[in-house]
């Protein structure tokens, strides 16, 4: 044995020869600076910078997908089979569009992407909790404020002021908001009782709307687009607490989940095609994911959050998850972004729903 020579288990083990990469196979590179400060072929660059920027990219040609196909003219064959949304006689698209957020990104700065895409009538449906619908409104009333993480929460109490992550939100806000909507339940009741309306999650949140008519507020323009906001756990928040202090002011106000899971699913069942669009997980995320299921299953899918699937969460779910359940279409490419959608959703925006509405405008 030369002692020079190298062991031949470590070059085989090394030195393993590879395969040729298929024709079609894309090469990692990322933006070149040198280029010039060009914020729109940055975003397109990360479809070929890997990791969740990749991913990122994705979601960009999902979205982009989505709108293009809705862009598209309905058939007068598909014009005639039923309407999506009696209630607020929203015509049929090619494709629906489901977007799904959390209350914590209506609180933050994201509100104002949020309210674009609705203001633009760029999405057919929309879900999220009570405080993704109160924190709209209460924003109208009075400011949040940036803070930090790392306040104390014994002195924040002691000052009336309540913290939502890194944001500050005075306990008055919430005493406005009282007395804003107390009136307007109290207009509820009485047209229950005298026009025997019955009210919804879906209802209440459309008349909110209307009453609040304010350009800032998302569910402004939801009214005025008749974009219907589905929130199942409309009592898990202020307005909750509000609906439980009018109980015993003024007993009697009914709302009915009923007619709204009906309503909701409706949305999914009779589209002529559904696209999906969730920021965080928990209950938007299943809501929306449920209603495709009756349709066996949405045609596109971007999904945005920080939940990883190890727990078993519906949260952290990868689309595949969906796919056995058949909430996603077996042909479908679904995107799942791991990421925090404070940074991604307007970015997102900027480079789908945005320059959509742009072209749209000028008629390219």
């Amino acid at each position: 044995m030369n002692d020079n020579s190298t062991p031949s288990i470590a070059t085989e083990a090394v030195l393993v020869a590879s395969e040729a990469m298929p024709s079609n196979a894309e090469v990692v590179k990322g933006y070149d600076f040198n280029n010039g400060i060009n914020y729109h072929s940055l975003m397109q660059s990360f479809r070929q910078t890997g990791f969740q920027a990749t991913n990122f990219g994705l979601a960009i040609e999902e979205v982009n997908r989505m709108l293009e196909l809705k862009s598209t003219p309905v058939s007068d064959k598909d014009k005639e089979r039923i309407n999506l949304d009696a209630a607020g006689s929203r015509p049929i698209s090619n494709c629906s569009i489901f977007l799904g957020y959390t209350s914590n990104l209506i609180s933050a700065g994201v509100r104002e992407s949020i309210r674009y895409v609705v203001e633009h009538n760029l999405v057919d449906c929309i879900v999220t909790t009570a405080g993704g619908i109160e924190e709209d409104f209460i924003k109208c009333l009075a400011d949040t404020y940036i803070g930090d993480f790392r306040l104390s929460g014994r002195e924040l109490r002691d000052k009336g002021i309540n913290r939502i992550g890194n944001l500050l939100a005075p306990n008055d806000n919430y005493c406005k908001f009282e007395t804003w909507i107390m009136p307007i339940l109290d207009q509820l009741l009485e047209e229950q009782n005298t026009h025997n309306i019955n009210w919804t999650p879906s209802k209440v949140i459309a008349r909110l709307g209307k009453e609040i008519n304010n350009r800032d507020s998302v569910y402004y323009w939801a009214y005025k687009n008749n974009i219907p906001v589905f929130s199942p756990a409309l009592t898990d928040g202020s307005i909750g607490d509000m609906i439980y202090f009018h109980s015993y002011r003024k007993p009697g106000l009914r709302i009915d989940l009923v007619e709204d899971i009906r309503r909701m699913n409706s949305q999914a069942v009779f589209a002529l095609n559904t696209g999906m669009l969730i920021l965080g997980g928990g209950l938007v995320k299943h809501h929306i994911c449920n209603a495709n299921l009756m349709r066996n299953g949405a045609d596109y899918s971007v999904f945005m959050n920080t939940a990883n699937e190890f727990d078993g969460s519906d949260s952290g779910a990868r689309p595949d998850e969906a796919i056995s359940w058949g909430k996603i279409k077996k042909a479908a490419n679904p995107v799942k972004v791991y990421g925090e959608a404070s940074i991604l959703f307007p970015l997102l925006v900027a480079e789908t729903f945005a320059p959509f509405a742009e072209r749209t405008k000028t008629g390219n």
